[in-house]
């Protein structure tokens, strides 16, 4: 869990960082403020042996309406909801589930995966329906998959 989490905590504020209006020390806390907020939401809703399984649960959402995680740890470094909504894109999707972290920007954007590691146990995921599969249902053109390295 904890390399999924690291890809989603510097994914999100690297998106902070672009804006130019958070400081170094303000991305520091947001990101250890998100990481373990995230840890906590996902402490009993993570199955490696199941990776699809919690992955509407572990979904982090931001549809005109802000994610409660984010501002949960958005409001450690005193950022206001106006303010999120002003430094973080209104439609965004952020996937996390074991062995990958995905993200769409837009409800018709691409699908681009962030972190992708291979199970120990294969697992398979025929005829499961993830919350990203859902997502997918009703493309009319396949998406096209991008990797984003994600440092920190």
């Amino acid at each position: 869990m904890v390399p999924e989490i690291a890809a989603a905590v510097g994914f999100v504020s690297n998106l902070l960082r672009t804006r130019g209006c958070v400081s170094e020390q303000q991305l520091q806390v947001f990101s250890g403020a998100l990481r373990e907020a995230l840890a906590e939401h996902y402490k009993h809703h993570w199955f490696p042996e199941k990776p699809f399984k919690g992955s509407g649960y572990r979904c982090i959402r931001i549809n005109h309406k802000m994610d409660p995680i984010i501002c949960k740890a958005a409001s450690q470094i005193g950022l206001s909801l106006p303010q999120l909504y002003q430094l973080l894109p209104s439609e965004l999707t952020l996937w996390v589930d074991p062995y990958e972290v995905s993200y769409r920007i837009g409800e018709d954007g691409s699908i681009c995966v962030l972190y992708e590691a291979t199970a120990t146990k294969p697992v398979s995921s025929y005829g499961m329906l993830t919350c990203k599969n859902q997502m997918m249902l009703g493309r009319t053109s396949p998406s096209k998959n991008y990797i984003m390295t994600v440092s920190s």
